[in-house]
Formats: C-alpha cells, structure tokens, sequence
C-alpha cells in the first residue's frame, strides 16, 4: 500500500496528506458555519436554514471520504511510533465522527447530542491537523 501512495503522490505523500488534511479543517470550519445557520444561530439574508442544512450534508461527505484517504496514507506510509498522539486523537476523531453518522442515519432519539458531536469532531479536526500538518507547516 506504501507504494501506492508514493506513485499517486509522484513521491509527495507528505505534502498530498497536508494539503488534504488543510482542506478537511477549511471545510470543517465551514461546516460549523452552516450549522451555526442550520439552527438559527446566525441569520444571513442570503443564505436560508434548509439550503444550509443540506450543503452541510453534502460537504460533511466530502470530509468523511477525504478524511479516510488521509487516515489510509497516513496508516500505509508513515510510523506509528513517530506519532502516538497524532494517532490517539485522529483515531478519536474517526470514532467520534462515526458516532455522529450513526446518530444522523439511524439513531434519531439521540439527535439532541449533534450538535456536541459535531463540535467534538471539530475540535479533533483542529488537533489532528495541529499535530500533523501543524508540525510540518511549521518547519
């Protein structure tokens, strides 16, 4: 798997999982502006509630899809040893992130907790980013 990931990325795994990564914490930033306007917390003229809610949707599987290609190169090509806490706090992350899938698909008695679900995966996105692309944007 190692050198699937090296032939994709022309040698650049490194550089390809940041990149992705960076783009995972925009749009999860993004998300948590939709919703802000999903439960009426912020009002916008130009944008309504149900087209915010739906976008929210539609980008959180986005996330969810990108999210996993980074965890598989990240799996396939780098040390695990390296990088105990990067590897807690993104396996939190998937955790927590399928916890809410659950909720949204099938748990609906437990839709109360979305909105704390979905700032713990926001806040595991930001640490999960600090302690990967953080550390190699910072070199």
């Amino acid at each position: 798997m190692e050198g699937f990931f090296e032939t994709i990325t022309r040698g650049n795994v490194t550089e390809v999982k940041v990149v992705l990564a960076s783009v995972v914490m925009a749009l999860a930033g993004y998300q948590v502006f939709l919703m802000a306007i999903g439960y009426g917390k912020l009002r916008l003229r130009f944008l309504e509630r149900a087209p915010a809610t739906r976008a929210h949707r539609a980008i959180g599987g986005t996330i969810v899809v990108v999210s996993l290609l980074v965890a598989a190169m990240c799996l396939a090509y780098f040390e695990l040893d390296e990088a105990a806490v990067h590897a807690v706090v993104a396996s939190a992350l998937l955790a927590v992130l399928a916890l809410k899938l659950v909720v949204v698909r099938w748990w609906h008695s437990a839709g109360r907790f979305l909105p704390l679900l979905g700032i713990t995966v926001f806040v595991l996105f930001g640490l999960t980013w600090l302690t990967s692309a953080g550390d190699f944007l910072s070199d």
